[in-house]
């Protein structure tokens, strides 16, 4: 008699591999009281908590174990910044630009934000846990071990975008763009709603469920040309 090995897959089921999540600890922190950012500023082991940083000027600048709290964060100048081994929580602010900036091990967590610049950055061990994220630029951005964990991400913007080992997780997606992305061991089964108005050509290397999978079939049909009668 053949005996199956335990913890076995069935034959021909895809395996999608997790995202790696960051594990950040904070040493002990020093209060930030300085006035403003300084392009290209150096901050490391600095607590910024309840800070106005709208409209200042931080391009450039490095955070390196930090914690922002409660920050305003409206038109925020962060382009090229280097965002490391920090947690971001209750940020909340309109046209923050952090294009072309580096977020590698950071926990951004119940953010409200709208119309953030993220084009072309580099986001690696990411966890965006709750909140509200309103025309998320994402495009030709690189993500890998990201994980968007029950939040909600309206119109978001990945087209060009590289992701890989990314995660949804009890979040909703609404009206998102995949438009010449490059998708690879990415989970959307726990998206719902999981709303795509482009690029549902590029979603070779993601696994989707079955009611998913119906809910945009008439998405689908369209995008193939086909007509359903």
């Amino acid at each position: 008699m053949v005996r199956r090995a335990t913890g076995s897959r069935p034959a021909g089921r895809a395996e999608v591999r997790g995202a790696r999540r960051p594990e950040v600890r904070l040493p002990p922190l020093e209060s930030w009281t300085e006035g403003e950012l300084e392009p290209d500023g150096d901050y490391d082991g600095r607590d910024f908590r309840d800070r106005d940083l709208s409209g200042q000027d931080g391009v450039g600048a490095r955070f390196m174990d930090c914690a922002l709290t409660g920050c305003a964060v409206d038109e925020t100048a962060l382009g090229r910044a280097r965002v490391l081994d920090s947690v971001l929580t209750g940020l909340r602010g309109v046209g923050t630009g952090l294009a072309e900036a580096t977020l590698r091990d950071v926990e951004l967590v119940d953010a409200r934000l709208g119309g953030t610049q993220l084009h072309g950055a580099v986001l690696e061990r990411v966890v965006i846990r709750g909140g509200k994220i309103d025309y998320l630029n994402l495009r030709e951005a690189r993500l890998r071990d990201v994980v968007f964990e029950s939040c909600v991400l309206v119109e978001p913007d990945f087209a060009g975008a590289r992701l890989e080992r990314v995660e949804f997780a009890d979040c909703a997606v609404k009206g998102a763009d995949f438009g010449g992305a490059t998708l690879t061991d990415v989970d959307l089964r726990g998206a719902a709603p999981l709303e795509i108005t482009r690029g549902l050509d590029r979603l070779s290397g993601a696994v989707i469920s079955t009611g998913q999978l119906l809910d945009l079939a008439p998405v689908l049909a369209a995008a193939m040309g086909i007509r359903v009668m």
